[in-house]
């Protein structure tokens, strides 16, 4: 996009190499399931889930409701047998088993005939010290278009405690009271049994909705998680039949034989970052695709996502927010430069359809030609500041939200002499991205809308 931002952050140093997590196993043999949890309605508290991080419309206007359950049961905790290799081909062996009782939130449509038969099951977010769903705040839009099913899973200590608190933005102590978590080295069977649960206990947990296929999905700490997941717990218990990878940190190669489809998803910053180390050529069950001129986390993540309820507006308020960036996207975050704005949820989307349709088809997503870089040892894009190649489309965590530095009135006329040019431009950029498969329809539709409603070049 002509008036997108340059990304300069990097990603969350906290989010440590994926080599060196414990790890959480069911203890089955290769191909086998994982250990069933007891599932019980969550009731009591203030009567509704909380999820800090997280849509704040009320999902009945979309369609949707909105449920919890909780997951008792008891969890493995794994440890490497072998030193770690650089195929991915982790080996693991059972050390201790704990006791647990977490959460898991659901968005399911109403109407049982829009269900697509597909649930993703995203490893909630904890970077900010509570539960958060991020792929949900970028790609609820496409999920609810296509009728997915979502189920967020606490798998994680930090978030089970949060939950427990006094502040209701956090959590809610009465309702989450008997939530306990044995620590994060059995987080990978925790996650495994939530997966396992929606097969067993569907009419508890779906409402009645019989699912076909079950896609795990984690962002940043959350994709290290999986990415782990995929190299050590995946081949002994094969709960998900497939992975969307977003914004995973370190070079930890992903193993070639997991035998189901496993998309990463990168944004620039992500590439920055890890100097690209985490790129693997792509087959037949593996793609990646880097996403020029977007960051780990944005301005429509921040501002716009959490009230979009899909009306065909946001496109345009992605478009204003390009052209009048801010440093103030919320009342918790002040940055030193206005945030990116790149806005990568559109080719989010994108590969949620593209890998949903891999799962369930057998149709493989597109292959997305990498970033360009000037060179290797340190990630400095070429071309100007909205990057080239990839798929085009005050606060602690402000590096992680790029930054944005809009055309000047002069750079945007000499572009653009007039809105004709600007919006054939556009359309022409918008409809190259979807005939390659980096854009859906709808969202292809709304970005032509919008730049026919600008005022860029009048």
């Amino acid at each position: 996009m002509d008036v997108r931002a340059r990304v300069r952050g990097v990603m969350l140093a906290v989010t440590a190499c994926v080599c060196s997590l414990a790890l959480m196993l069911s203890g089955a043999s290769a191909g086998a399931s994982a250990a069933s949890p007891t599932v019980t309605p969550a009731t009591g508290g203030g009567g509704v889930p909380v999820v800090p991080g997280f849509t704040s419309f009320d999902p009945a206007v979309i369609g949707y409701k909105k449920s919890e359950v909780f997951l008792s049961g008891t969890a493995s905790s794994y440890a490497m047998t072998a030193p770690v290799n650089n195929d991915g081909k982790y080996s693991a062996v059972a050390m201790s088993t704990a006791p647990y009782t977490t959460r898991a939130v659901v968005m399911r449509p109403i109407n049982r005939r829009r269900f697509n038969g597909t649930v993703v099951v995203e490893w909630l977010n904890v970077s900010g010290g509570a539960d958060a769903g991020p792929d949900w705040m970028l790609g609820h839009n496409e999920l609810v278009r296509e009728g997915f099913v979502w189920v967020g899973v606490s798998a994680q200590k930090v978030g089970l405690d949060a939950l427990k608190s006094t502040d209701p933005t956090r959590g809610d102590a009465v309702r989450y009271a008997k939530l306990s978590h044995p620590g994060d080295g059995y987080a990978y069977d925790i996650f495994s049994q939530a997966g396992q649960a929606i097969r067993d206990n569907a009419p508890t947990i779906l409402g009645g909705l019989k699912p076909r296929h079950i896609i795990a999905i984690g962002e940043s700490q959350s994709a290290g998680r999986l990415v782990t997941y995929i190299d050590a717990v995946h081949p002994l218990v094969h709960v998900f039949d497939g992975f969307l990878v977003h914004s995973r940190m370190g070079g930890a190669p992903i193993r070639d034989d997991v035998g189901v489809p496993v998309l990463v998803f990168q944004t620039e910053t992500d590439v920055s970052f890890g100097r690209g180390t985490a790129r693997q050529p792509d087959t037949s069950m593996y793609r990646l695709w880097e996403v020029a001129g977007t960051s780990h986390f944005d301005f429509y993540g921040l501002s716009i996502g959490p009230k979009d309820t899909g009306d065909g507006h946001s496109a345009a308020a992605v478009l204003a927010s390009m052209q009048n960036p801010t440093n103030h996207p919320t009342a918790n975050f002040t940055c030193n430069s206005p945030i990116n704005t790149g806005p990568a949820h559109y080719v989010l989307d994108a590969a949620f359809y593209r890998l949903n349709r891999w799962v369930a088809k057998g149709i493989v997503p597109p292959v997305a030609p990498r970033l360009q870089t000037t060179g290797a040892s340190a990630a400095v894009f070429a071309t100007d500041a909205n990057g080239s190649g990839g798929g085009q489309g005050g606060s602690s965590f402000c590096f992680l939200f790029g930054s944005t530095a809009p055309f000047t009135p002069a750079q945007l006329k000499a572009l653009y002499p007039n809105h004709r040019k600007f919006v054939s431009a556009w359309v022409k950029a918008t409809k190259s991205a979807r005939a390659k498969g980096f854009l859906v329809d709808a969202d292809a539709k709304e970005l032509e809308s919008a730049a026919v409603r600008s005022n860029i070049g009048k």
